[in-house]
């Protein structure tokens, strides 16, 4: 026969966070709040951001209101946090170079779901680039803003004008309809799991900002990324590269595409020699990392764009 505890459960106290009030469409600088940083309006109780900074930043978001965080960034999401606060996280990636018509209905319809729960928070990592353009492309399919007016709120966030592909996603954003809308389903990851060539080109993009923070820091640990080791990030790109090259995505395409990526590799790993052994000269520097980015062109010109 089992036995049943008739032990009387104790209600745990449910946490209360101090309100914040997070910016508006009103206001034309981003905001820094405790534990996140650059975060601004897309729409009413949607705003876009940075990573959320340990609990400093989650607490935040639950004084916000939060009900659900979109993550556009390639890292794995801090899904425990989230859930401890009674926030939903959905993870979908994007590159810098922007993203396709698939992860646009993806984003549409994760903004539309969301925002009929509760606020919503969309983020990537420093919260200038991608998630700015990810919540412009969502705000604008929903047709609830013009893509000209999201391409001024991508301005106050700070997205570079480099960035042709996301601001493209954005200003080509048609309004979707409902059915379109519904057709995608709901069934969103809360931890994105990309693998082989995808997850490469990811980390891949988020190592070439890297650099550019440290190049912008005269080649030396960025003061407010401490944990970016110059040579180590060169390092890390050379190695990210030349796995693409053996991928099966690589092996499909013409040879010409795997031996890009090798080539491209080999200039990371001269910026990762010329770093580790103390070379100091800015401008040699910056010239191998332009020699890595002009390869990288020449491969998304000719096999991407």
């Amino acid at each position: 026969m089992a036995l049943f505890s008739c032990a009387v459960r104790t209600k745990q106290p449910v946490k209360v966070y101090p309100k914040v009030i997070g910016p508006t469409m009103a206001d034309t600088t981003p905001v820094d709040l405790p534990g996140l940083h650059n975060v601004v309006a897309y729409h009413e109780h949607y705003w876009s951001g940075s990573v959320p900074e340990g609990d400093a930043g989650f607490d935040t978001l639950a004084g916000m209101g939060v009900k659900t965080i979109i993550s556009v960034d390639g890292g794995a999401p801090d899904v425990e946090s989230a859930k401890a606060r009674g926030i939903r996280y959905i993870h979908l990636p994007i590159g810098y170079n922007g993203f396709d018509e698939q992860r646009k209905l993806e984003l549409t319809r994760a903004t539309r779901d969301a925002l009929a729960l509760g606020p919503v928070y969309v983020h990537c990592h420093h919260g200038k680039h991608r998630s700015a353009g990810a919540a412009g492309t969502a705000i604008a399919s929903l047709g609830w803003a013009s893509p000209e007016a999201m391409v001024a709120r991508m301005k106050v966030s700070g997205t570079a004008a480099g960035y042709k592909g996301l601001f493209a996603c954005v200003t080509n954003a048609g309004v979707l309809s409902s059915a379109e809308i519904d057709a995608v389903s709901p069934m969103f990851p809360e931890r994105a799991r990309p693998t082989g060539f995808l997850k490469a080109m990811v980390e891949i993009d988020e190592a070439h900002e890297h650099l550019k923070e440290i190049e912008r820091a005269g080649w030396t640990v960025p003061k407010d990324h401490p944990d970016l080791v110059p040579a180590a990030v060169a390092g890390n790109l050379a190695n990210l590269l030349k796995f693409s090259a053996e991928t099966a995505k690589a092996k499909s395409k013409p040879a010409q595409f795997a031996e890009l990526l090798r080539r491209n590799s080999a200039e990371a790993e001269m910026l990762e020699h010329m770093l580790a052994a103390g070379e100091n000269d800015s401008k040699k520097l910056s010239a191998q990392f332009k020699l890595i980015a002009a390869t990288c062109k020449d491969c998304h010109g000719t096999f991407r764009d």
